[in-house]
């Protein structure tokens, strides 16, 4: 047999060019299996008068749906509600490219009951995160809700 013509498998480290092309080939089989051809990304920033980061947050939509990749406020800057206040614009932002539901996942050690607070419910979670900890996967249908 051949050798030279086997395929090769490598491990390796973070790959930006693999994870590129996988995003290709995935999103175009996507659009294939579900007819939506409306993927796009979003962010939403808060910076402070110096320029420096208090709250951000990246989300996608597609078909409907808005799916929230990473929330996250600096600590000094909770109190003032930012992860509120972000919340809320991505959900407008959602609503203005035509979603009525949105999906979110958040460790048990951060922010469910932040979300469940915003009227997220919970429909799964994935267990055996480092310290007995689980992924806890959301849900909020925005055809119903004002907020």
């Amino acid at each position: 047999m051949d050798d030279k013509h086997e395929p090769v498998l490598t491990v390796g480290g973070s790959d930006s060019e693999l994870d590129k092309r996988l995003t290709e080939e995935l999103t175009a089989f996507n659009i294939a299996a579900t007819g939506a051809d409306d993927q796009e990304e979003f962010s939403i920033r808060v910076t402070d008068a110096d320029g420096e980061l208090v709250a951000g947050l990246t989300a996608w939509t597609w078909g409907g749906l808005c799916g929230i990749d990473m929330l996250w406020v600096r600590e000094d800057s909770r109190r003032d509600r930012w992860g509120s206040k972000v919340l809320l614009a991505a959900e407008a932002e959602a609503r203005r490219r035509g979603c009525d539901r949105v999906a979110v996942s958040s460790f048990t050690f951060q922010a469910p009951d932040f979300y469940q607070r915003h009227g997220y419910a919970e429909t799964g979670r994935t267990l055996g995160f480092p310290g007995g900890n689980a992924d806890v996967h959301m849900y909020k249908s925005l055809a119903t809700t004002g907020n």
